[in-house]
């Protein structure tokens, strides 16, 4: 009997039954469960067969500072989120060896010898070789770096893969060591060197490599070497007794110009000018740069176009070439300048001359720093320091505010004047909101009434909340007149100055006009006063502890999460909310409390008395505990007391998160407009080429590069851009290169805020 799935059936008949299709029986499985081959590790996606498993290589690593967890940059140990974890499982964790060992290679020098059987001058050669390591999969490879008319050929001798060893298994790193052989394939290569992060590698692990050996040389590269010394001797220096000599032996220099071209190759002074050009409508002062090229003595005259100047971008002014003196003469092509006496030298110019170049009048107001030392040290000469030479801004009158024209509100009169096409005014929707209710009363009588008005009282009341005016008069016994709404609610203008009323045109003692009648202010009431001379004050007083709970509740109601309050209040998404955050989050309440009285209300939310409130704080002052042991617990009183050392710090951090969302914004911006910029850098570096032959230029260069070519940029933002990737550089001494690599590397680094 067999069995076949779920049915039992004789051998015999199995036997007997054709091959053809229907005779043949269905087999069942009990499993039909598919294996799985992928799984995730630590965050990291991996193979979990067991072939995979025997080919990964897992390494320990330190665990990266969870970010997530903190506010953002560049203080982030506001929000720590503690675990009950052992330091072991906290500092370190397995992570697979092609990601933690990426891109770390040991690196070894050595050489071995070749036999040279073909010829009776050398019995063999040492070649050089380096030995790569690659620690993220244990291969290696070998190397010999190129050297040039060896006519040998020379690169990859051995390529990169795991190296088999006698005992059967593959090279390991520890089996590397300075001063031994490594056999490889019948090669032998002696390890004479390592690398400084070879040695320190080791040294974490507990191994220090032996000293450095000193590499072999053969007797032919030796003595190589010994006649390129003797070809690489100088002769004697010339001096200016040996071409006397020559010269008066008959003799002279023939190469004197290329000399000159050696000594001077890519030296040029260069010095700053200006140019008034009178012989347009309006006067102009153009400036210009002045080339002089040390190396064959030619001049070139750029000038340096000003945003926005309206002239065609063409900078060369004058050619390079050899400038004759004096003004501009046509010649004949075949009279030649011979002399050098004819024409202009760059020793000749110096900081505050009027020069004649080209015909036109040239006054030098500055040099770069190299002209300088030029100057300094080969002539002896110091040179003045800069002039200034930049014109006052021109006052431009501002165009007089055409008067009410008597339709609607003066807003829309305004609105006219502004946009072609008048468009609706907007509210200040912050004033409305901070001003909502506050009503100032002020007492006023006619001036130069006549004598049955004499005793009529009026009551100015003005709304703070849209600056609008309403007079009514209180009734009098026996007075006669009829009394109530003297003028209605609205914007009124001031006949005395022609602007629309203010409260300070109200004070007492003041006049006001409206509608031809004439108004003596007289008095205010107590609000009025206490508005007046303390706008920001509030005269509500406040229960803290009432103020307290209400928000507690507020917040329960509105929100059912508190991390969604709490990224409510956050304006700007850091992770902790500052003083101006929290007021703001008091305001949104109804909570128009002063400075001193949020400062009260913060610092009871602030438990580490930093000035910032996180996450943490936020919510262990909002919530109640789940269960406590102590029944009846509260939550601590308030103390409304005043701390100036915690108004201090509150008020220091406020200031801090600001220059940073402020760095933010630059780096940002910056970045955009050179990552997004197509070619943008080669503009840029030309510029700094034409400012300077050093590499490093100052920070008001580089604003004068950008704004070359068309990038307008603040010189704070650029010192904040600066000195977020150099903290400690020098702003006068940036390289420009490694300046701007750095900010597109770092451009995808500081993400927008959501």
């Amino acid at each position: 009997m067999v069995q076949v799935g779920r049915v039992t059936v004789q051998a015999e008949m199995l036997r007997n039954l054709p091959h053809m299709p229907g005779f043949s029986l269905p087999v069942w499985k009990d499993d039909n469960q598919k294996q799985q081959n992928w799984g995730v590790f630590n965050g990291t996606r991996i193979e979990t067969s067991t072939l995979a498993q025997q080919r990964s290589k897992f390494v320990q690593a330190e665990r990266p500072k969870e970010t997530w967890k903190a506010g953002s940059f560049p203080d982030s140990h506001t929000r720590e989120i503690q675990k009950n974890v052992s330091l072991e499982q906290k500092q370190y964790m397995q992570v697979p060896a092609w990601d933690a060992l990426d891109r770390h290679v040991l690196s070894f020098n050595g050489y071995f010898k070749e036999a040279v059987v073909e010829t009776n001058v050398e019995n063999y050669r040492v070649r050089k070789v380096i030995v790569y390591y690659f620690l993220e999969d244990d291969t290696c490879q070998v190397t010999e770096p190129k050297e040039d008319n060896s006519g040998i050929p020379q690169g990859t001798l051995i390529r990169r893969h795991k190296i088999p060893v006698a005992n059967g298994g593959h090279l390991k790193a520890q089996d590397l060591r300075i001063g031994m052989d490594l056999n490889v394939y019948g090669k032998t290569f002696r390890i004479t060197s390592c690398d400084p992060f070879t040695r320190q590698y080791f040294l974490n692990l507990g191994v220090e490599q032996p000293e450095p050996l000193k590499e072999e040389v053969d007797p032919t590269t030796a003595a190589r070497a010994g006649l390129r010394q003797l070809k690489m001797q100088a002769k004697q220096p010339r001096t200016a007794e040996k071409m006397y000599r020559e010269a008066m032996l008959g003799g002279g220099h023939v190469n004197q110009d290329m000399q000159q071209f050696l000594e001077n190759d890519r030296k040029v002074l260069r010095f700053y000018a200006i140019l008034d050009d009178v012989q347009t409508s309006q006067f102009e002062r153009r400036p210009f740069i002045i080339l002089f090229f040390l190396a064959d003595d030619t001049m070139e005259i750029r000038e340096v176009y000003p945003p926005n100047c309206g002239r065609d971008s063409f900078p060369i002014f004058f050619r390079r070439g050899k400038l004759a003196r004096g003004s501009v003469e046509v010649r004949n092509p075949q009279a030649n300048l011979q002399k050098k006496e004819e024409f202009v030298h760059g020793h000749e110019i110096y900081v505050g001359q009027m020069v004649t170049l080209s015909g036109n009048q040239f006054f030098v107001y500055d040099a770069d720093e190299y002209t300088r030392r030029y100057f300094t040290e080969l002539m002896g000469v110091t040179l003045e320091p800069k002039c200034d030479v930049q014109l006052p801004e021109r006052a431009v009158p501002r165009a007089v505010t055409p008067p009410y024209n008597g339709y609607g509100s003066n807003e829309d009169s305004m609105s006219s004047v502004i946009n072609l096409i008048p468009k609706v005014p907007k509210k200040d929707l912050v004033k409305l909101f901070n001003n909502e209710g506050k009503i100032l009363r002020f007492t006023a009588r006619l001036s130069n009434s006549k004598p049955e008005d004499q005793k009529r009282l009026f009551i100015f009341n003005f709304h703070l909340f849209d600056d609008t005016l309403s007079i009514h008069e209180p009734p009098q016994r026996n007075l006669g007149i009829i009394t109530g709404r003297f003028l209605e609610k609205g914007v009124h203008v001031n006949q005395q100055t022609g602007d629309p009323i203010k409260a300070e045109d109200l004070l007492p003692g003041k006049m006001v006009s409206v509608f031809n009648h004439v108004f003596e202010m007289i008095d205010m009431d107590e609000y009025s006063r206490k508005t007046m001379e303390n706008p920001d004050r509030e005269h509500k007083t406040f229960d803290l502890d009432v103020v307290m709970e209400k928000m507690r509740e507020s917040m329960r109601q509105q929100f059912p999460l508190v991390r969604d309050i709490f990224r409510r209040f956050d304006s700007n998404h850091d992770g902790v909310l500052t003083l101006a955050e929290f007021k703001q989050a008091l305001a949104k309440y109804g909570f128009n409390l002063s400075t001193e009285e949020v400062m009260i209300v913060m610092k009871h939310f602030d438990r580490r008395r930093d000035g910032q409130v996180g996450y943490n704080e936020f919510c262990d002052a909002l919530l109640d505990e789940d269960y406590t042991v102590q029944m009846m617990k509260t939550k601590p009183h308030l103390q409304k007391n005043i701390d100036v050392h915690y108004a201090q710090r509150a008020t220091a951090k406020s200031v801090d998160r600001q220059e940073t969302a402020e760095i933010r914004r630059a780096v940002r911006e910056l970045g955009d407009m050179v990552y997004q910029r197509h070619g943008i850098l080669h503009k840029l570096f030309k510029e700094f080429e034409d400012m300077t032959h050093e590499h490093v230029v100052s920070n008001e260069d580089i604003k004068k590069a950008l704004g070359c070519v068309g990038i307008t940029f603040k010189l704070e933002d650029i010192d904040r851009v600066i000195l977020y990737i150099y903290p400690n550089g020098d702003l006068k001494r940036v390289g420009y290169v490694d300046f701007f690599k750095s900010l597109m590397a770092t451009f995808h680094d500081l993400s927008a805020v959501r």
